[in-house]
């Protein structure tokens, strides 16, 4: 396998390097004048993201206490958490190691959600089988989500990067690339995945085949806990509140998260379709005590990582999981 197409680059980009600078701007300029200044927490459009949105939108938190920081994909997100630009963010467990490796001190403190079919290898419809890739030109974003699943996807097919042509492309830009035929399949996620699929694509492979392999937590920096602390507790519970409110008022929910995943209302329902989102009681369960599922999780995940060449060494995790900000009862 060419361990080059699996190394992982976090790309410090125009864009990434802009906004890194104006928040780093903004943060010091806060400091300075002595105002206390808001969590900040990253996030980028993913329906396993969404509660925060939500709990934004109905204002289960002020813009004082946390502010949301929107970015166009999970390289910009990692990048911000990485330079400190922000104070927790929304990522996968295996950007998560990544950054654990590079010595950036994180603590996983919720548990999104477990994709169980939301990330997908999605295919031209005369393509109709995984075997059919070979010679093929196949985007794949450059973080370890998409190279998690395009290995998954070649192993399964008995497949080697060789064999197909991979295209490096945001998943931003799948859609664009599909419809104006530059690519002929797509590693991919919600909602590309949905709109993928209205064009006439259909899925060739997906995360329900490798079970608990992409999860979505949120990390804070162990260097921003103490200054908000407060903040932390009330963002997690409003989550929480807000999945609650989903389920109970869906059409409104749907209304509300519409426009940060770009779809229509009545489109929202189906994005969930392919993810697992863990309640209260089960984050307890990944996060706390000493045989907490997010242990053995990010612990064999390294290991894969490291067969894959996603890592370069073992990152440290036996303080990853952090309970002390999950409530202690349903709101």
């Amino acid at each position: 396998m060419n361990t080059t197409i699996w190394t992982r680059a976090l790309r410090h980009s125009y864009i990434g390097h802009a906004l890194a600078t104006l928040l780093l701007v903004q943060l010091l300029m806060s400091c300075n004048t002595g105002v206390e200044t808001p969590l900040r927490v990253a996030t980028t459009p993913w329906p396993g993201y969404e509660s925060l949105h939500l709990a934004q939108s109905l204002h289960y938190f002020d813009a004082d206490t946390i502010r949301i920081v929107d970015m166009v994909n999970n390289n910009q997100a990692a990048m911000a958490v990485r330079n400190g630009s922000v104070n927790a963010g929304m990522l996968t467990l295996d950007e998560t190691l990544l950054l654990l490796q590079d010595g950036i001190d994180l603590q996983v403190i919720l548990v999104m959600d477990i994709s169980n079919g939301a990330d997908a290898v999605i295919a031209r419809p005369e393509i109709i089988s995984l075997q059919g890739l070979r010679g093929k030109r196949v985007a794949v974003d450059n973080g370890t989500v998409g190279a998690v699943m395009l290995d998954a996807m070649l192993d399964a097919a008995n497949l080697q990067v060789s064999d197909i042509l991979p295209v490096s492309k945001p998943v931003n830009e799948h859609s664009h690339a599909y419809l104006t035929g530059q690519i002929d399949a797509a590693v991919t996620f919600e909602p590309v995945r949905s709109e993928l699929l209205k064009h006439g694509a259909h899925i060739l492979f997906d995360s329900s085949q490798i079970p608990g392999r992409i999860v979505d937590v949120l990390v804070v920096r162990t260097d921003a806990i103490s200054q908000h602390r407060q903040a932390l507790v009330k963002l997690v519970a409003a989550c929480f509140k807000a999945l609650a409110y989903q389920a109970s008022q869906p059409r409104d929910a749907a209304q509300r998260i519409a426009p940060y995943l770009g779809i229509k209302p009545d489109e929202v329902p189906a994005q969930y379709s392919g993810l697992i989102l863990p309640t209260l009681t089960d984050n307890h369960s990944w996060l706390a005590g000493p045989s907490a599922q997010l242990n053995s999780t990010a612990s064999n995940l390294a290991k894969l990582m490291l067969q894959r060449h996603l890592l370069q060494n073992n990152p440290p995790i036996s303080h990853l999981a952090q309970p002390m900000f999950l409530p202690a009862n349903a709101p």
